[in-house]
């Protein structure tokens, strides 16, 4: 179920909006041995934002995992490997929601990810940043912060030493969309 915690709901204009990449990040936080952070970026992604004719919007997106990037090269190509993220025979993790959301000021997005053959439900909460036109072009640009938490374990997301790196991944999506024309 997807539930709106606003009651102020945003009108947005009916289709499918465009990811501005240039303005946009998913970053995420797994914790290393329990004692620090280690913070990272996916740089290549996709997002689906569908605005039906009654103003819901059916959300999702896709993270391609081979730009796992958290400024260590040597780290970086381990954890693509089969010992954490498997990118050869999982180059993806998708999010869909379960239903399409009405916009509000804040509002929690319940969906599934999915990263290889396993499928998991996960929530998002969603900070909805409103649409301004963007001062270069005139475009109507919207724009949102949405945060969510993964249990890497329940996804076969292992490594080669039990307690290295914490169960929870936080996940942190920035995204700037173009309003269709």
């Amino acid at each position: 179920m997807t539930t709106s915690e606003s009651t102020t709901t945003q009108t947005l204009k009916p289709g499918a909006w465009t990811l501005d990449a240039a303005h946009s990040s998913v970053a995420f936080t797994v914790r290393h041995l329990g004692i620090a952070k280690v913070r990272g970026t996916f740089t290549k992604f996709e997002t689906e934002f569908v605005v039906d004719e009654a103003g819901a919007a059916t959300l999702g997106a896709t993270i391609y995992l081979d730009s796992f990037d958290t400024g260590n090269p040597d780290r970086d190509g381990h954890v693509r490997t089969a010992d954490f993220l498997d990118v050869a025979n999982r180059p993806t993790l998708t999010f869909r929601a379960l239903a399409p959301v009405e916009i509000a000021e804040t509002f929690t997005v319940e969906g599934e990810a999915t990263l290889g053959q396993i499928t998991k439900p996960v929530t998002l909460e969603v900070e909805w940043g409103g649409v301004q036109p963007h001062p270069a072009t005139g475009d109507p640009h919207a724009g949102f912060s949405a945060t969510g938490t993964i249990k890497r374990t329940d996804f076969g997301v292992g490594g080669p030493m039990p307690g290295m790196l914490s169960d929870a991944v936080k996940v942190e999506l920035e995204i700037q969309l173009v309003q269709p024309k």
